[in-house]
């Protein structure tokens, strides 16, 4: 099991690969998310401990920091993009989504072509992206993950939905966690409580909590860590900070905690993680 250090070549943050693909590859894991279209029978994947036999035309979702590993792929049998988890973990919407999200494997084809067809061209399109140099490149790369995050998320919460048949999901309690999660993000550097957020959401504490917990399936102290920890990330790019500066800044308020929460979450400590960031961009 090795932790994987994703190098962005053409476009940052986001690579796209089709040839030299190693079958099998040992279990890994990165801090980018991995989706991967299947171009021909006889794949098999394995993600978070699942084994996964997809078909042509199936998409494969692996969520970051997911344990996964190629058991077998025959010759260009797929493609795939990877894209950093900050473009997920910086925007509400998705980190409040998050949970029904990281449930998701793969897409099957022969359930819903249309949907994974439209993912498939969105994933040639950020190839394409990379492959001819013009203006903004990245930012149309990102809008397209992007558009393929927002028509996988509408798919996602449409089929949870249908399945708790609309009984525990509310869009009204859903704006709620939305709302949440935003303020959250916005003011993750500040010393805020999981009270003072109640309060903004206009809810009891006791009614924010159940419910924080039932959509996101973390509790509020887990999730606004998360938050700080993808914030300490950015900030360890910028190597004039110093690790302690970044552990502040980020809203951490003792450096032992950071490492710690750190360590768990990205499984290196911010030092290595600097590091292994610095190395990776000098290469």
């Amino acid at each position: 099991m090795e932790k994987e250090i994703i190098k962005y070549q053409h476009i940052h943050g986001i690579s796209f690969t089709e040839n030299r693909i190693p079958s099998p590859f040992p279990s890994h894991w990165h801090n980018a998310a991995e989706f991967i279209l299947i171009i021909k029978d006889g794949c098999k994947y394995k993600i978070d401990g699942n084994l996964y036999a997809p078909e042509k035309g199936d998409i494969l979702l692996v969520w970051p920091r997911e344990l996964h590993e190629v058991v077998h792929i025959p010759p260009q049998g797929l493609v795939f993009i990877q894209f950093s988890s900050y473009l997920l973990e910086s925007n509400s919407d998705l980190a409040a989504a998050s949970h029904f999200l990281n449930e998701c494997h793969i897409i099957k084809s022969k359930d819903n072509p249309e949907l994974t067809a439209k993912i498939a061209d969105l994933i040639y399109q950020i190839r394409d992206m990379q492959k001819n140099t013009q203006y903004f490149a990245e930012t149309r790369c990102k809008l397209l993950v992007y558009e393929i995050l927002l028509i996988l998320g509408d798919f996602i919460l449409k089929e949870y939905k249908q399945s708790l048949e609309n009984e525990n999901f509310s869009d009204r309690l859903w704006e709620y966690i939305r709302y949440a999660c935003s303020y959250i993000a916005e003011h993750s550097a500040e010393n805020i409580t999981q009270a003072e957020v109640a309060e903004k959401t206009g809810l009891s504490q006791y009614y924010f909590s159940k419910l924080f917990n039932e959509y996101t399936k973390m509790s509020f102290p887990s999730y606004l860590a998360g938050i700080r920890v993808q914030n300490a990330i950015n900030l360890l790019e910028n190597e004039s900070l110093s690790v302690t500066e970044c552990a502040f800044e980020a809203g951490f308020q003792s450096t032992t905690t950071f490492n710690k929460l750190f360590h768990e979450r990205t499984g290196c400590s911010p030092r290595e993680y600097r590091k292994m960031h610095s190395q990776n961009k000098q290469e």
